[in-house]
């Protein structure tokens, strides 16, 4: 790029609150594009054992209308509609969660993707984790925004996949009966497609690597192995033969870590487990004497279901923090908030004290424990870049600001 492409160029975007906020109005936000985010990232933060330390943050590819989800909820619908349309369920609580600077955006342009870059660099994370759909039978959603990056070459800013192989169904809308794409690993053939596809975002200099590895998180690393114990040993094959060393494969934070060989499953990293842990067994404040008995009641004589919104406290989360090392390289993940309640409504959970002090206190306990390791890379693995509908974000909102962006920062100078 020259140097007349480094200006920043302002876009005016206009977007309906019609359907997120129930308004007529039409709100325009200002998004600032860059070619900055095209310089060298030097977001990579050494530690005392001068290897780079390495937030890499997951990020969701939706915030745009998909046939999928204009068929199975409604005509336009994104995250957004649940985000605008949340309620506060008890005094005090934070509802609903507004974005901040960038608004309610439309991940379909390119500006957006630019400045979400150009933000995460800027305060100190490394790359994005896309979240990736294949159910099999080369059934795909959610594919339109990597295949843009990949196609257009922007934003310059590390990447790498999460395949998240589970089947979409109601259960957080309360139709857990309804089945919306079903997981499945049907064939050689398949797992041959899915590589193929895959290839072109490997051999972008972008994506992330391990050691001429192409890094790609299985979500269910469970459920995979017990369908098709065979399909990542057919994966490695072929990017052999694609002129890799391999796919360094993660697991991800979902499946327990106590008797499970991931070594012998085929992976080289797991990511801890260690905040679900702790977050499943501190105490749901809200299940008081009198919640208790109307659940009973509801369940026994009314025949009904009564549920019990979960809210437990980050400070009893974050005291309870312990990473453990598995047979592989163990890379810690922390939240800095989580509140799904737009998504679920009672039936979600909430995590209360969601303070800069407790982020804090996790990224250094997450440091601490890889100063301790001998990993092939430093990576922090951070739960989420932009999961509005869960409010699980490091992106900057109405309330917060920049505080979790910031608090990141900082503890990554300080420890530097």
């Amino acid at each position: 790029m020259n140097d007349e492409n480094l200006y920043h160029r302002k876009v005016l975007i206009s977007i309906s609150e019609r359907q997120l906020l129930g308004e007529g109005k039409k709100r325009t936000f200002v998004l600032k594009s860059t070619s900055m985010v095209n310089k060298t990232n030097t977001a990579s933060i050494s530690n005392e054992k001068s290897k780079p330390i390495k937030p890499l943050a997951f990020y969701l590819p939706q915030y745009h209308p998909i046939p999928e989800n204009d068929q199975w909820w409604q005509k336009g619908f994104t995250e957004w509609t649940n985000v605008g349309k949340a309620k506060p369920l008890f005094k005090g609580h934070n509802q609903p969660l507004l974005p901040k600077d960038l608004g309610y955006y439309d991940l379909r342009i390119p500006e957006v993707r630019a400045q979400q870059a150009e933000m995460a660099k800027e305060y100190g994370v490394y790359g994005f984790v896309y979240y990736h759909y294949w159910f099999g039978n080369g059934k795909q959603v959610l594919q339109r925004i990597a295949e843009e990056v990949l196609k257009s070459k922007e934003p310059d800013f590390p990447f790498c996949f999460c395949w998240a192989n589970e089947t979409w169904s109601g259960i957080w809308h309360g139709l857990s009966k309804r089945i919306l794409a079903e997981q499945t690993y049907p064939s050689k053939q398949d797992i041959e497609q899915h590589f193929n596809y895959l290839l072109p975002f490997f051999r972008d200099e972008r994506y992330i690597k391990v050691n001429n590895k192409p890094v790609f998180i299985v979500y269910n690393s469970e459920h995979l192995h017990e369908n098709n114990s065979k399909y990542l040993h057919y994966f490695q094959e072929l990017a052999i033969k694609a002129g890799f060393d391999g796919v360094y494969l993660i697991s991800s934070h979902l499946n327990k870590e106590d008797g499970i060989k991931f070594k012998e499953m085929g992976y080289y990293g797991k990511i801890s487990y260690a905040f679900n842990d702790a977050w499943y067994n501190s105490k749901n404040i809200n299940r008081t004497f009198i919640n208790r008995k109307l659940e009973k009641y509801y369940r026994h004589i009314l025949k009904k279901e009564y549920h019990i919104l979960r809210i437990q406290d980050a400070n009893e989360i974050t005291e309870a923090l312990s990473f453990k090392s598995t047979d592989v390289d163990t890379y810690p993940q922390i939240l800095p908030n989580w509140d799904n309640t737009p998504r679920s409504g009672k039936r979600g959970s909430i995590i209360i004290n969601p303070t800069s002090e407790n982020f804090e206190k996790q990224i250094h306990k997450s440091l601490d424990f890889m100063k301790a390791q001998d990993l092939q890379e430093n990576f922090l693995f951070i739960k989420s870049w932009n999961e509005w509908a869960e409010g699980n974000i490091l992106e900057p909102d109405m309330t917060n600001g920049y505080m979790y962006l910031e608090t990141l920062k900082k503890i990554l100078k300080y420890r530097s």
